[in-house]
């Protein structure tokens, strides 16, 4: 039997093999193949463990080799591929002659219970492409390691449990099954609980329908925060593609509940302003995933975002052109897929007055350019939509609520299907410019607007084809095949915000 374990490295990982040699000697356990203080420690929890559990630690020489040995090994997962491998070599477990292959991984405690570990849905993805099928994981990853189709996992909660496993015959296949949970981290606010802006419950569904970044931005009290975290309550959910590349990453992060599978809804991560660079796009000692890559196929918001250092914004102008992230570190490299949908949300300065109605702005012009300036142009050009807002009157406020957010979801999911069927599995925030020239063709009298608007608000060409996403998003919303002048026209409607200058102050 060959036993194989998982070093999380990066986003693909590596399968490790396990190999143990008992020979006479002087009675010694060693474990060889670049192991950190964790895998050393597993000696003692395994010989523990095995001794509680009635098995026998022979007095020989035992020798656990890690291969390759090039690639350092870190965490608590080896200790059952170890432990197991240590039985087997001994004789002790009576193996099923159909076992071959199998991927091990979990964490033992002393009375030699299997504790979950993280990094299981990538360990068994990996196992796979290397044509491992069979999976022994902690009966609180089982869940999880059933979630791709082809693998037949088994779970196991004692080490007292592993004869019985082994006669008899290994599960059949797993079938990709979505959970009843949603998988959604954040808390998630339903439009129906927001009063008034029409304008705002508009942009809000062109965003969710194409994919486009946004950025809203007024006084406090207008409810920037409220309409950003609903957002994710009108995307559609996850397709299988989509869901396993996700839950992929959430599991290598260790961000998976116990005994949770696929993530069934679109991720939504709010990092606090105090996040550093490498919070934000990954990395550290084992190239582990930041943000940008756990709001994978979902949300990106970054509440009060010019309170984040400028650093950490502009770490985010690569993934969002790129939709993915390359870290490396000490001769190590690996690239995570990054492709979300950022919403920012900011007071229009930095008392919080400005644009208020019964407010005074104490800022003078510079502060509040300084304040801007935080965000960078980079960044700025590629938020497609910005919305000024202001607080509601209170007879606004006492109406009863507006349409819900399950309404409108199922118009997005139209319209998204409209664009996967025409762009091949792509939405309107991914079309290149080439793609334009074929789907957001303009007549004269919208050329004519266009370049009066690329005069007068100084949009680059970033801005123009951003203008042209979203006027495709609006006629696909209204399920015209051809876009017409007043697409085009509300698209600038909603460009028409920090391109040129900051004299546009006065909301």
């Amino acid at each position: 039997m060959e036993i194989y374990a998982y070093a999380a490295s990066g986003f693909q990982g590596a399968l490790i093999s396990v190999e143990v040699d008992i020979r006479r000697g002087i009675p010694a356990f060693d474990i060889v193949g670049l192991p950190d203080g964790a895998v050393r420690e597993s000696r003692e929890r395994v010989r523990v463990a095995l001794r509680r559990c009635g098995y026998t630690l022979p007095a020989q020489h035992i020798l656990v080799n890690l291969a390759p040995g090039s690639l350092r090994k870190e965490g608590t997962g080896y200790d059952l591929a170890i432990a197991l491998g240590l039985l087997v070599a001994s004789g002790q477990l009576e193996q099923n002659e159909e076992t071959g292959a199998l991927l091990c991984i979990g964490e033992l405690l002393l009375d030699g219970r299997v504790l979950p570990v993280p990094g299981v849905l990538p360990a068994a993805a990996a196992a796979l492409e290397l044509g491992v099928e069979k999976f022994l994981v902690p009966q609180g990853n089982l869940e999880e390691a059933q979630s791709l189709p082809r693998g037949r996992a088994s779970g196991l909660h004692h080490l007292q449990d592993l004869p019985q496993l082994f006669t008899e015959p290994w599960p059949e296949p797993s079938v990709l099954q979505f959970p009843s949970r949603s998988g959604m981290a954040g808390e998630v606010v339903d439009l129906a609980e927001m009063r008034g802006q029409p304008i705002l419950r508009r942009m809000l569904e062109i965003a969710a329908a194409g994919g486009h970044h946004l950025l809203l931005f007024g006084p406090p009290g207008s409810g920037k925060t409220m309409a950003c975290r609903s957002l994710p309550g009108l995307l559609p959910p996850l397709m299988a593609p989509q869901s396993l590349q996700a839950t992929r990453i959430w599991s290598q992060a260790g961000k998976l509940a116990p005994e949770e599978g696929l993530l069934y809804r679109p991720p939504f991560r709010e990092p606090h302003h105090s996040a550093s660079a490498e919070g934000m796009v990954g990395g550290g000692a084992s190239l582990q995933p930041g943000e940008v890559s756990l709001a994978h196929e979902g949300v990106l918001f970054l509440d009060e975002v010019p309170e984040f250092a400028p650093r950490v914004l502009q770490a985010l102008r690569e993934p969002l052109g790129s939709q993915r992230v390359s870290l490396s570190r000490a001769g190590r490299s690996t690239v995570y897929p990054a492709r979300f949908q950022m919403v920012l949300a900011m007071n229009a300065c930095p008392c919080g007055n400005l644009g208020k109605a019964d407010g005074s702005c104490t800022c003078m012009p510079h502060d509040i350019r300084r304040y801007w300036r935080r965000l960078g142009g980079a960044l700025l050009d590629r938020v497609d939509l910005r919305m000024p807002l202001h607080p509601e009157p209170a007879p606004v406020l006492l109406q009863g609520p507006g349409e819900c957010s399950e309404r409108i979801a199922e118009r997005v999911l139209q319209c998204q299907r409209m664009q996967r069927e025409r762009q091949g599995n792509r939405l309107n925030v991914q079309l290149t410019p080439q793609d334009l020239n074929q789907v957001a063709t303009l007549g004269e009298e919208a050329r004519f607007y266009l370049g009066k608007a690329v005069d007068k608000l100084a949009l680059s060409s970033r801005a123009v084809h951003s203008c042209l996403r979203v006027a495709r998003t609006i006629a696909d919303l209204d399920d015209r095949p051809d876009l017409v002048t007043d697409d085009l026209l509300e698209a600038l409607e909603y460009r028409r915000f920090g391109d040129k200058d900051l004299s546009w102050f006065v909301l």
